[in-house]
């Protein structure tokens, strides 16, 4: 591969990108939110003095009730003294600051638990387990991050020994976890029993003593585990950097080296560092090797390497670029929402052991086709290529959590036994929004299918930048339009010289210009443009050219607006794009709540006041977007009025497209017309007993387009979260318009939008 050029298997953001993150808006990732209304005096009074006082009370009467009337059941400290940060070492507490909020968004993001990080600036033990251990109150669970061996070890230890709440380390037992889950399915695979297969274990930290307890816990025989660090075999006798941790797994063995150790050997585990594994111990190994090669970044053998060795190895590693991921999101999330919810005393081994078989059962079932969209390959069924689930599977959540919180009730750490675990499962479903996995999948669906992307206003700083990161991350081809000397300049101001990967066409001098003219007269002839008439909107406006090279095929979308308004940008595509055959063309709007909920909004870009035939077509077009991000459509068709009240002339084309929607038989839940807190509140939409609507509304058809304008761009700053969009939704090609106020960050995350709506409409 060239200099300079992005390998899209091994993709990364650019420091600038991840400092302009953290930085920008409000400082972190991590922000306070109330949950209870405190708008008015009687409001402070029952949240704070005098209310406070009766939780309390009862609290100090029976402590159990902490869990009832405070957070403390679904909050989980995180915490680090910053001894071993990524792989990036000792950097200190304050410096580990940034991954454990991290960490706390992936609880929230993946399991809907709240939590706060914590850094302690000590590295001695007795401190660091006395500045913890007096923090029980405050929290349900402990996780402990990034502290170095062998002092995580003792620090754990002491920590459960000393607080009733959960304590786990889960640089050590996430990782065992999902191993352990992949090393059951690829035994299963290989014809395997664990218990007689011989494993060996490169690196000697917490990691791999973790998957070395958890995989004896589960049945294998501990003379058939072998564990290696830097001096070689960790056999019984030896005395050269020991600890009380690795004499725990010293084996009666003659060999003495890695090389020796796997001759023979079922199962390879890497927890150490790149290279450490040959193509020749490949060989040596038994056959149908399986090795789980997990250092990151860069694994101890590659996947293409170890198949040269040993065409039908099993093979994992930690990156999220090759099959089976060994990726701690997985585990932690879900084992501590498990504990959590049956208030568990601890995490004991066979609270592990089940979320590791659930694991490894869940890979065996048929995969959802969100998964399948996520995945670099065909479709995604049990096998050497998947045997632990994807990272982005909707099913982790209800069936991880059910596991962990059975295992719990089994052993007696669990304090509140759930009565029916089925309906916890059904709970569990419906606790996290789709919406965040299906747009990971779609990033990941991008990823592995890279399409050329056209920024039709390429000269500007923010797209450059943008452009620049949609390369880096592996999504495709940016295609810039503009004057190169201008594009060339701006690159070389922010520093990034000549970037390779990125094109630039001038649409002048493109030598494309001649077909694009003919292209577009051959549209616009009788509409009356001349052929001169094309060739200079071809030659003069970016948004035309760049719709003509969508149009050919000359690339795969394009986005355009950081410059020019929508109604510019749409007429401009509107000459060369049209909408679909049987379809309109709409904007739709995603309102990411702050309550982590999703509501649809259309039309948010075209129809001033659309007829009861557009309304139809917008539903229908709306319901299915939604679907496609995970949702199951209850669509509000929104007025002032409500079911006739008061009977306005402007509520009736709303109500003539309900009854439309009736003659055809949709199959998703609509109603209408309807105010939008009818639709969004139970208790309002209780006084209208015929409505259809099971629950609240998450799809919002608007009168007209000032309506939907306005409730957009109002929700977010008044109400918290945010929005995506308006998306484009309905055209021939994939094209989608930037906000003119769009950050970066935007801008990449709609290019990529546009990308994958170009892969739909290839099916």
């Amino acid at each position: 591969m060239p200099q300079g050029q992005p390998d899209t298997r091994t993709a990364r953001i650019s420091a600038e990108e991840a400092l302009a993150l953290h930085a920008m808006g409000r400082p972190g990732k991590l922000e306070t939110r109330l949950t209870k209304p405190l708008a008015t005096a009687r409001d402070l009074s029952l949240a704070y003095s005098p209310g406070v006082a009766e939780p309390c009370l009862q609290i100090a009467k029976n402590p159990a009730l902490a869990y009832d009337y405070t957070t403390r059941g679904n909050m989980v400290a995180v915490i680090s003294n910053g001894t071993a940060v990524l792989g990036l070492g000792n950097l200190g507490a304050l410096a580990s600051k940034p991954v454990m909020e991290g960490k706390v968004a992936l609880f929230k993001r993946f399991a809907d638990i709240d939590g706060i990080d914590l850094e302690l600036a000590t590295e001695d033990v007795e401190e660091f387990v006395n500045a913890v251990r007096f923090l029980g109150p405050s929290f349900g669970g402990i996780n402990l991050e990034d502290i170095k061996a062998p002092e995580c070890f003792v620090i754990e230890q002491k920590l459960r020994e000393v607080m009733d709440i959960p304590v786990f380390h889960d640089d050590q037992h996430g990782t065992a976890i999902v191993a352990a889950a992949g090393l059951i399915n690829a035994c299963h695979l290989t014809g395997r029993e664990l218990r007689d297969a011989k494993l060996v274990i490169n690196g000697a930290g917490s990691a791999a003593i973790a998957c070395a307890e958890l995989v004896k816990a589960m049945g294998m025989r501990p003379e058939n585990v072998i564990l290696c660090d830097t001096k070689g075999v960790i056999y019984q006798g030896r005395s050269e950097s020991m600890n009380q941790w690795k004499s725990a797994h010293a084996t009666a063995t003659s060999a003495r080296s890695l090389s020796e150790a796997l001759d023979g050997a079922d199962v390879f585990f890497g927890l150490s560092a790149k290279g450490a594994m040959t193509k020749e111990m490949v060989r040596a190994m038994a056959p149908r090797p399986i090795i789980f090669a997990m250092a990151n970044p860069d694994p101890e053998i590659t996947p293409e390497e170890a198949r040269e060795a040993a065409a039908d190895a099993i093979i994992a590693t930690g990156r999220s670029d090759y099959p089976n991921q060994v990726n701690n999101v997985l585990g932690f999330p879900y084992i501590f929402r498990g504990a959590l919810d049956v208030r568990a005393r601890t995490i004991d081994e066979g609270m592990k052991v089940a979320a590791a078989e659930a694991l490894a059962q869940l890979a065996r079932e048929d995969v959802p086709d969100e998964v399948h969209s996520a995945s670099a390959g065909g479709r995604l069924c049990f096998g050497p290529d998947y045997i632990i689930p994807n990272a982005f599977d909707p099913r982790l959540i209800s069936r991880i959590p059910p596991a962990v919180a059975r295992a719990a009730m089994a052993s007696g750490v669990a304090r509140r036994p759930l009565a029916d675990l089925r309906r916890y499962a059904r709970e569990l479903s419906g606790r996290l929004d789709p919406t965040a996995s299906a747009l990971d999948a779609i990033m990941e669906r991008v990823r592995a299918s890279p399409c050329r992307v056209v920024f039709a206003e390429g000269e500007e700083e923010k797209i450059v930048r943008a452009a620049v990161a949609f390369r880096n991350a592996g999504y495709g081809t940016p295609v810039l339009i503009g004057r190169e000397a201008r594009v060339l300049a701006t690159m070389e101001t922010l520093g990034l010289g000549q970037v390779e990967g990125i094109e630039i066409h001038n649409a002048r001098l493109s030598g494309a210009n001649q077909r694009y003219a003919e292209f577009l007269y051959q549209k616009l002839q009788r509409r009356g443009f001349l052929a001169r008439d094309c060739q200079r909107m071809v030659n003069q406006d970016r948004n035309i050219f760049a719709a003509c090279m969508v149009a050919t095929g000359d690339a795969d979308a394009m986005v355009t607006g950081a410059t020019r308004s929508t109604s510019v940008c749409m007429e401009d595509i509107g000459h060369v794009i049209e909408p679909a055959a049987g379809r309109i063309a709409f904007g739709l709007t995603l309102l990411l709540t702050s309550r982590g909920g999703t509501i649809f909004i259309a039309d948010t870009l075209l129809h001033e006041r659309p007829d009861p035939e557009q309304l139809v077509g917008i539903t229908l077009g709306s319901a299915a977007a939604a679907r496609s991000l995970g949702h199951e459509p209850r669509v509000a068709l929104t007025s002032h009025s409500t079911f006739g009240n008061p009977m306005h002339p402007t509520g009736q084309a709303i109500r003539d497209a309900v009854a439309m929607l009736d003659r055809r038989g949709v199959d998703f839940e609509y109603d209408g017309d309807m105010s939008p807190d009818v639709a969004l509140e139970p208790s309002l939409r209780a006084l209208y007993p015929f409505c259809r609507l099971t629950g609240p509304a998450n799809v919002l058809i608007m009168p007209g387009l000032h309506s939907a304008h306005i409730a957009s761009r109002l929700a977010p700053r008044v109400g918290g979260g945010s929005t995506i969009g308006p998306l484009l939704i309905g055209l021939q090609h994939a094209v989608q318009l930037l906000p003119m106020d769009a950050s970066v960050s935007q801008i990449v995350d709609i290019a990529t939008l546009a990308a994958h709506q170009a892969l739909e409409l290839r099916r």
